[in-house]
């Protein structure tokens, strides 16, 4: 959830070099990446191509154009017939290079897209920066929307406005001499004095497109903000609405749909709101633009018509001047015409580069690293605390051996799931040195357990593969009191919305069981169980994990026969190895 007051990063309040510099720092890892160089260059390098291939048949067009309208002025119904003929390989080439452009542009954007959405996805779920994120960072909302959504559109974006500018810069110095040639000098006479202006045309398209560029700016510029809140209240909206599905057997307990539907709706009016004042400036820009562009067609043909009655130029002559004018204006004016474009393409570039920035700060901070050595467990903590920096446990050192059961003890509030996260070594505010058995893998087991997208064998199994022997599980799924799941084992569903927490809770106990850990954390792992399943469950540990070293979160004194160790919490920081 974010603060709907909150500001723009720091990107969005900084100028153009800025921009190009995240930009850079965002794509420079693929285009300047071995593995697939000739892959990325040699594509981009055929849509070039093909970019300066459309230049070619634009001009082509205009010579065409001029040569049909005199073939017409002059009755030649020869050359007309030619020209027919003509326009049919002057259109087979306009299709070939539009529809092979566009394809090679797709497939360029999938396969950087590929590459990108692979990269953040590593980076995010490294070294679980994925939840020191959330802890540390509160300018990146919702790193899903930004790997899922924002990815594809700053590669789509990116591409399209790169080669859209290629065009118009190739297209205006195609032209430019088109037009140049075409218009020949304007001779005025003032105060007796004769000025001479060669290709007067292009010099009042220039300024036509200075001025153009000058006011869309200062029209436009609040699209850049409000691009930027819209992403960011669209994918609150759309998180509550996930969290509500999530939750939805909670909700319904406690009968909340009026409390969910005020705040759902709380939500939905931060989206409409920005929405009006989206729709505001895209109808001034969208006015202001359709306006320039409509204008920018009549300019040229009533300035060259007295010429034309006059018998100075052509038919064919007046509609060249006409398109080549058209064409340089477009081409100067290419900022005006995109600029909408342009607004979202930054603030997708603001949102990754935040978001980048917030994993590159992550990995580089302090954590507390298990060494792997021996075969005991070992902690020395010099300090844990709470994100606000107050001190939960301070000096406090242990040894456990193989077998070992500690027991973490406390009222609500003392910290002690905190230090079950700093002994998995994902809390990052922790300070001190870990030690686990050298060989042996490390389970975590949450209170509140996950069971990941798959079948349910795949559940059971988490995190390491499945194995696809019943014979191993059913033993273990009487113990669990599972067993009416047996027929279900390879059956993919939402089995965190089928299954109670208690069943799920049993799910991830077997996990456990079917891979012996080295070390066993539990946060409450069997606080949705009954007291005869919970023991059942803590006898099997000691019968089937004897060489496992095993620290258990509890409240009460129920299961502690189970553990030769209790690590108490007496007082506020306060902690005492018994």
């Amino acid at each position: 959830m974010t603060d709907e007051h909150a500001t723009l990063p720091v990107s969005a309040s900084k100028n153009t070099r800025h921009l190009m510099a995240n930009f850079w720092r965002l794509c420079r890892p693929f285009w300047l990446n071995r593995e697939h160089w000739w892959q990325a260059w040699g594509l981009l390098a055929l849509i070039l191509a093909l970019t300066g291939g459309s230049i070619y048949i634009s001009k082509w067009y205009n010579t065409w154009q001029g040569e049909l309208y005199n073939a017409l002025q002059t009755l030649d119904y020869g050359a007309f017939k030619r020209l027919v003929l003509e326009f049919c390989w002057l259109a087979g080439a306009t299709i070939l290079v539009g529809v092979y452009n566009s394809y090679f542009q797709q497939m360029l954007q999938i396969i950087w897209r590929r590459w990108l959405t692979r990269s953040l996805l590593e980076q995010w779920l490294d070294q679980q920066n994925f939840y020191r994120l959330q802890l540390t960072d509160h300018k990146t909302d919702n790193p899903d929307q930004r790997i899922a959504e924002d990815v594809d559109e700053f590669v789509t974006g990116s591409l399209n406005l790169f080669l859209t500018t290629l065009n118009d810069l190739g297209t205006l110095v195609t032209f430019s001499f088109v037009l140049w040639g075409l218009t020949g000098p304007l001779r005025l006479v003032l105060s007796g004095h004769d000025f001479t202006i060669p290709g007067y045309l292009f010099w009042v398209a220039l300024l036509y497109a200075i001025v153009g560029t000058a006011v869309t700016f200062w029209i436009g510029v609040p699209l850049v903000r409000l691009n930027f809140f819209q992403q960011r209240y669209e994918a609150d909206f759309r998180y509550g609405l996930v969290r509500l599905r999530e939750n939805a057997d909670a909700v319904a307990m406690y009968k909340g749909e009026r409390q969910e539907t005020t705040v759902l709706t709380q939500r939905f009016s931060h989206v409409m709101s920005n929405f009006w004042l989206l729709m505001k400036k895209r109808k001034s820009l969208g006015l202001y633009v359709s306006s320039y562009t409509q204008l920018s067609i009549l300019f040229p043909l009533v300035v060259m018509a007295p010429r034309v009655f006059a018998k100075q130029i052509t038919l064919g002559v007046y509609m060249q001047i006409a398109d080549a004018f058209s064409q340089v204006q477009s081409a100067m004016s290419s900022i005006t015409n995109n600029f909408t474009e342009w607004a979202r393409w930054k603030s997708v570039v603001d949102r990754l580069s935040t978001f980048q920035a917030g994993l590159d700060q992550v990995a580089v901070m302090p954590r507390l690293q298990p060494a792997r050595s021996g075969v005991d467990m070992q902690a020395k903590l010099q300090m844990v605390c709470k994100p606000n920096g107050e001190i939960l446990l301070q000096d406090v050192a242990w040894s456990l051996k193989p077998g070992d059961r500690l027991m973490i003890s406390g009222r609500s509030g003392s910290g002690k799931s905190t230090l079950l996260r700093a002994l998995a070594g994902i809390w990052p505010y922790a300070q001190g040195q870990l030690a686990y058995p050298q060989t042996g893998n490390t389970l975590f087991l949450p209170q509140r357990p996950y069971l990941p997208l798959g079948t349910l064998r795949e559940a059971m199994y988490y995190p390491c593969p499945p194995r696809h022997d019943d014979a191993e599980l059913a033993p273990l799924l009487v113990l669990a009191g599972l067993t009416h799941l047996m027929s279900y084992l390879d059956l993919r569903e939402m089995w965190a919305h089928i299954l109670s927490v208690g069943e799920q809770q049993r799910v991830a106990l077997l996990r456990a069981l079917l891979n012996p850990p080295a070390v066993l954390l539990m946060d409450e792992a069997t606080s949705a169980l009954d007291a005869h399943s919970e023991q059942a469950f803590y006898q099997a540990l000691i019968e089937r994990l004897p060489q496992s070293i095993v620290v258990s979160v509890a409240h009460g004194n129920e299961l502690r026969p189970y553990h030769n160790k209790v690590l108490s919490c007496t007082a506020p920081g306060v902690w005492q190895m018994a």
